[in-house]
């Protein structure tokens, strides 16, 4: 195998999404899918060049001579993926869908993909590279002839897919590569379907791509006509809705960070994690993000899922679970991969599960409450549930811990934290007053004690800022928030001097970090600088917003709507150096804040959280 076709991924803004909402695949613009795990989004990858390079398995149908142009998009409201190559012999299109599927009893997973000569005559090029286990594993792959047809069976150890085809590829060299080469005319189409097989030694039967297209579409477009938003940048938000949605664990309710793993927060740095879990802070502010635009079923959906993790014990919470609400996500390195464009180590499981992060309880109990104040009926079980939260919150709530950016350092009173148990405390007291039984009386006064605490140990007056944690001098974009969940009026003078802080400190031009990182071991235990965080520059526009500063949040959410990808996909973090994202992708987090700017800014006709109702200055 030659060097160029030992290629290394392209760049992670040069990928588009696929999901069926059972698991995901990324398609590159040069037509390879680099990263396919089966069956679910936690399961091992079987195309893995994301993270190595192409002997690591991929799936490429493209032009075989120099493409002049690439046009990608998606099919109206849906997720099906159409590229347009341009070649100086013609152009062909390739369409690629997923099904989306409801429960894991539906049809195995399946990835469809055809070719179309849109004009001229163009030869084309698949080459089919099938690696399980992370692309430590060669499967066995041969020929079954069955009544129906031929279809090529792969198969190592647990791990078994079929290929369908009318064309199928045969083996090229000796690293087991297969391939195929052919030629369309204007008009004529070939089509695949690579799908899951959970028991090889059973028949599978022959998928339908046209039928596969079709049922994705009317799918996608069935579910998006439940969406409420007709303010500026619709097609922009109905695009992250849709993003969100396709990061749904449909069997549970779930919702993956990411469908990645260990793309780097820094090109060549440690900083690779694994994201393919449900955390309950991202869960829930997703649920939320869909909520504001119509898709209220998915509380309940997400609710499910919730109980399910928990099972009977609130004190046994965890920040994050398995999509199924598994409980154990060891975290261990993959010595094979060498990581995306060198950036090792390769991780998968995430070895935060065991932190204590206490900002959750307040983000669970405010998307319960805002479930219930927008409809969705309170069950015995559910508020239950809460209230076990609440017990449990109670015996630990002046504890220091790790906070939402998982800092694997030292525990502290990290000021966000702090200002989300005011809001648990504060959620709870609101459900009580609805009518909820409850010891209303004692959470109001550690609601009340809450206030007063932050506002005493995490605001400094010499600064006129609130800190990243109690007693620090340095800032936290995590504090943009306090005026979205009611803690302090957006137009509060404390308010108006942290987003000034924010902006001197961690701001450069629209994009704002996290916190500052530098290239000693120091807050966050880790080595090395990130990019800014893309959430938190969409924070910075809706603190903004609320401070009366509309004018200049609208022109920055303009400008940060620039930086998504040619099909309005956005990454976990972007780097303004080298003009390119960086970190796991899509991620949530990027989308859902996205949405919620636009529902902040623009929220008529869509569900908005009154911030004022729900402040209690000071």
């Amino acid at each position: 195998m030659t060097a160029d076709q030992r290629s290394a991924p392209g760049p992670i803004e040069d990928y588009a999404l696929l999901s069926d909402m059972r698991t995901a695949a990324l398609v590159g613009k040069d037509g390879s899918i680099d990263w396919l795990c089966l069956p679910r989004f936690d399961s091992p990858s079987v195309f893995s060049r994301l993270l190595g390079d192409e002997s690591h398995g991929h799936w490429r149908i493209a032009p075989a001579a120099q493409v002049t142009k690439v046009e990608r998009r998606y099919r109206d409201t849906t997720m099906v993926l159409e590229t347009d190559f341009h070649t100086e012999e013609g152009v062909v299109r390739l369409v690629d869908a997923m099904q989306p599927q409801q429960t894991d009893t539906d049809d195995a997973p399946a990835v469809v993909r055809t070719v179309i000569g849109i004009s001229g005559e163009v030869t084309l090029e698949m080459r089919w590279v099938l690696r399980f286990a992370y692309g430590d594993s060669i499967p066995w792959v041969r020929r079954v002839r069955a009544e129906d047809g031929e279809y090529i069976l792969a198969v190592a150890g647990p791990s078994a897919v079929t290929l369908h085809g009318d064309l199928l590829p045969y083996r090229v060299d000796s690293e087991r590569v297969h391939g195929a080469e052919f030629t369309l005319d204007e008009g004529e189409q070939l089509s695949w379907a690579l799908s899951y097989c959970p028991d090889p030694e059973v028949h599978q039967p022959v998928i339908d791509p046209a039928t596969e297209v079709e049922n994705t579409e009317r799918w996608w477009r069935d579910w998006a006509s439940g969406l409420r938003y007709e303010g500026p940048h619709r097609e922009t938000v109905r695009r992250s809705l849709l993003t969100l949605k396709a990061l749904t664990y449909a069997p549970t309710g779930g919702i993956v960070a990411a469908p990645t793993t260990s793309l780097p927060e820094t090109i060549g740095g440690e900083r690779n994690w694994d994201y393919r879990y449900c955390w309950l802070r991202d869960a829930t502010l997703t649920l939320l993000a869909l909520d504001n635009f119509g898709r209220s079923g998915e509380a309940l959906a997400w609710r499910r899922w919730l109980h399910r993790a928990l099972a009977g014990d609130a004190s046994d919470l965890q920040i994050m679970y398995g999509i199924d609400g598994s409980r154990h996500l060891f975290e261990q390195e993959l010595d094979w991969l060498p990581g995306y464009h060198g950036s090792a180590p390769v991780r998968v499981g995430n070895g935060a599960f065991r932190q204590r992060q206490l900002d959750v309880f307040g983000e669970v109990m405010d998307a319960l409450q805002l479930a219930r104040e927008r409809g969705l009926e309170e069950t015995p079980e559910s508020w239950a549930m809460q209230r076990g939260l609440m017990r449990h919150l109670e015996t630990i709530w002046q504890q220091p811990d790790k906070s939402l950016w998982e800092v694997r350092g030292e525990d502290r009173y990290f000021v966000y934290s702090r200002v989300m148990i005011w809001v648990a405390f504060d959620r709870a007291v609101r459900a009580c007053e609805s009518g909820l039984p409850g010891p209303v009386q004692r959470w109001r006064e550690r609601r009340e004690a809450m206030h007063a605490e932050v506002l005493e140990h995490g605001y400094n007056a010499e600064l006129g800022t609130f800190t990243q944690y109690y007693g620090g001098t340095t800032v936290d974009a995590a504090t943009l928030r306090l005026s979205s969940v009611g803690f302090l009026p957006g137009d509060d003078e404390r308010m108006l001097g942290t987003i000034d802080a924010v902006g001197r400190e961690l701001a450069h031009g629209d994009l704002v970090d996290r916190y500052t990182t530098g290239d000693q071991q120091g807050l966050d235990g880790l080595s090395g600088k990130e990019g800014a965080f893309l959430m938190c520059s969409f924070w910075y526009v809706d603190a903004l917003a609320l401070a009366g500063r509309r004018e200049q949040a609208e022109a920055m959410f303009e400008r940060l709507l620039g930086l998504a990808n040619d099909v309005g996909l956005l990454a976990e973090e972007y780097d303004a150096e080298q003009q390119r994202f960086i970190g796991n992708f899509p991620q949530a987090f990027s989308h859902l804040a996205l949405v919620n700017s636009a529902a902040t800014l623009w929220g008529d006709g869509v569900h908005r959280r009154h911030h004022r109702d729900r402040t209690r200055a000071k």
